[in-house]
């Protein structure tokens, strides 16, 4: 067997149930972004087998991103982990046949509790559907499985769901990466989005004056090493940029190199950024503007450092 073409048969297969299933997509999903957001409890993730494992990640990504959510495997409720949920919750369950017992049998008691009980099930007509207040379709017609038995296609089904219903609510309460910060203290990427340009800037900025010769430019970025050296007037104040890119188009542009000044083939002005900014929004601003490295000003607008791209990127 080819199991390369094999392989991607199965990709085609499951994309093609995504792409039917996103058609199915109604105003359902808003009702329950809006009865999340609104709720005043945590949402509670329940299911089982694999959907359990889909609905752990669901629970994660959640809490990870503004909702508070915890997920409580639908089997163990049943022995004492529904003390864990209150009438102020909104429960989640999940079973993509909808007929689960473990998943059935939770519902009176959810409802003695009085918490909103929402499902996400691939069967509209099933027992849990009928049971709940609002339904999330995540059905596909077939498995990529090609007995029809294993959860293939419905778990990655149920996990995409998961996925929109996620950054629905992260864009429904305008959700940042300061806020992610908070929730991701630790490594590098946690650091990284709460550090601001002042903590990672280099200090030590590249300087030439208007009059400064070619080779004494080279130089000075030769020495400071941050592929850029900005340009001051008499009067100390920065007026533009000398990059790399600068200094290859005068080569190429002017004859007597030795004579150049910096005023002949400045950039006039440069990009900044404020020394208090975020991390992020620099890392920003220099996609937008295709550039690698940002000035940095205090709040007095005076030049008080250098953002290399390489700062945030080597960032630990």
């Amino acid at each position: 067997m080819d199991f390369i073409q094999r392989s991607k048969e199965i990709f085609n297969s499951e994309i093609t149930e995504l792409q039917k299933l996103s058609e199915k997509i109604s105003s359902e999903i808003s009702e329950v972004v809006e009865l999340i957001y609104a709720g005043k409890g945590k949402l509670v993730i329940m299911g089982v087998g694999k959907t359990g494992i889909i609905g752990h990640k669901i629970s994660s990504s959640l809490a990870s991103t503004g909702t508070p959510s915890i997920f409580i495997n639908a089997a163990e409720a049943m022995h004492g982990d529904l003390g864990m949920v209150s009438k102020n919750d909104i429960v989640l369950l999940i079973s993509n046949s909808g007929s689960s017992s473990e998943i059935l049998n939770v519902v009176a008691p959810l409802k003695k509790i009085g918490c909103d009980i929402i499902a996400m099930t691939g069967n509209l007509k099933s027992a849990l559907a009928k049971e709940v207040s609002l339904v999330i379709n995540v059905g596909v017609e077939k498995e990529a499985c090609p007995l029809g038995l294993a959860p293939t296609t419905s778990t990655t089904a149920t996990l995409v769901m998961g996925d929109a219903l996620t950054i629905c609510l992260m864009e429904r309460r305008g959700f940042k990466a300061e806020n992610y910060a908070v929730y991701h203290p630790g490594g590098a990427l946690g650091r990284r989005l709460i550090s601001r340009v002042k903590d990672e800037m280099s200090t030590d900025i590249p300087k030439v004056y208007e009059t400064t010769l070619f080779k004494d430019i080279i130089y000075e970025m030769s020495n400071k090493r941050l592929g850029i050296t900005l340009v001051f007037n008499k009067d100390e104040k920065a007026i533009g940029i000398i990059t790399d890119g600068d200094i290859r188009r005068a080569i190429q542009r002017f004859d007597e190199i030795k004579k150049l000044t910096a005023a002949e083939f400045m950039t006039h002005g440069f990009k900044q950024i404020n020394e208090n900014e975020l991390l992020t929004e620099a890392l920003e601003m220099m996609d937008i503007n295709k550039i690698t490295s940002l000035t940095v000003m205090d709040n007095s607008n005076q030049v008080v450092g250098i953002l290399s791209i390489h700062n945030i990127i080597d960032f630990r």
